[in-house]
């Protein structure tokens, strides 16, 4: 029996990313006889999380066009006309029954090619406002997956499938209890914890926050684990050392994100739409402070998705210093609000979402 030939394409951020790998894991659970194709962007995270993830993938030279004028802009002409050239020589090489794109730059030219080439094509949103390329290919799209309502603004009504975002399977899958957690930060279970994320990189002003009122936190006898980011990792540990606080424990990275989410209280997080997918689903009462340097906004709109039916808190970035933990440290001892931030959260949440993106899938190939 022939296998069924899936190419998912895209990346560039985790966001885009680990929804994919989800997608990919979810086709292969229902369709034994299936074989996968990742299409991504060199130089990008899928060049290296792809393959270990047990996956083949395909490199194109494609990057993103900047929103100003730059010579920059003048590359991406080019390499958009040769990752065309070679999505198409891809398509014809593996000969896909489906197209997939999850968003990010090298799905642009692949799906496109795809689409063109009679080949069905699946889109995956993520956010709450589409992405340049998402909005350019929607109609060339068989489907297009959603995870926010109202995106009829910007896609086909037709297309539209509510289906949610894609989360990282091994948080829900039998989630570790608070003392359980908390001892495995060093931490003290009966009392509050907030946890501080800021992506692989970090954020800037979220880590400046902390810094700045580091000593509120000390004094109000409040817990705080704060992934920093590999580029903060060295400033941020100074500070906590220089407080010689056990109740601050500062880290570039987390390696066990279903300890450190079941560890805390609060959550002082951005607003990519991934994060707040498994915020939902963890139902966890959170502090949302949307980065101001991605494309349209949209972790604004992601954020305001959540805060405009009281199930979030947000702090812009711009009042982040003066605002963020005075917040977090009042939030964090009001059990109630706590309570109710959660219980409306927690409607906001989509389970089984990369499973029924998969349905999908299939039923389009069918």
């Amino acid at each position: 029996m022939k296998a069924l030939k899936i190419i998912i394409s895209g990346g560039g951020t985790g966001g885009h990313l680990f929804p994919a790998i989800a997608i990919a894991q979810a086709v292969k659970a229902t369709e034994k006889n299936v074989e996968i194709l990742f299409v991504g962007a060199k130089g990008k995270i899928e060049e290296k999380k792809v393959p270990e993830a047990g996956y083949n993938i395909e490199l194109l030279e494609i990057t993103g066009f900047a929103r100003k004028l730059t010579f920059k802009n003048i590359t991406f002409f080019f390499k958009l006309i040769k990752s065309l050239r070679k999505s198409k020589q891809i398509i014809k090489q593996f000969k896909p029954d489906i197209a997939i794109g999850v968003g990010g730059y090298a799905s642009g030219p692949l799906v496109y090619k795809a689409s063109k080439m009679g080949i069905p094509s699946l889109l995956q949103e993520q956010n709450s406002y589409p992405g340049i390329t998402n909005k350019l290919l929607a109609k060339r799209a068989s489907k297009i997956c959603v995870a926010y309502d109202n995106l009829d603004r910007f896609f086909p009504a037709e297309k539209i499938i509510k289906t949610g975002n894609p989360v990282r399977e091994n948080l829900l899958i039998s989630p570790p209890s608070k003392s359980e957690a908390a001892i495995f930060f060093g931490l003290d279970a009966q009392k509050p914890i907030i946890l501080s994320v800021g992506g692989s990189g970090g954020a800037r002003k979220i880590n400046e926050s902390i810094i700045k009122d580091i000593k509120k936190i000390t004094d109000a006898d409040v817990q705080l684990i704060w992934q920093t980011g590999g580029n903060y990792i060295n400033e941020c540990e100074k500070v906590a050392q220089d407080h010689h606080s056990p109740n601050i424990k500062a880290t570039a990275f987390i390696s066990r994100m279903d300890m450190a989410f079941a560890a805390a209280d609060v959550v002082i997080s951005r607003a990519g739409a991934g994060t707040i997918s498994e915020l939902c689903l963890l139902k966890k009462a959170c502090i949302m402070v949307p980065s101001p340097n991605v494309a349209e906004d949209h972790q604004t709109k992601n954020a305001l998705a959540l805060t405009e039916t009281g199930a979030a808190l947000l702090v812009n970035d711009k009042d982040a210093e003066n605002q963020l933990i005075e917040t977090a440290i009042s939030l964090v001892l009001n059990n109630e609000k706590c309570k109710q931030l959660q219980e409306s959260i927690a409607k906001h949440g989509v389970k089984n979402s990369a499973k029924k993106i998969a349905e999908q899938v299939l039923n389009l190939v069918k």
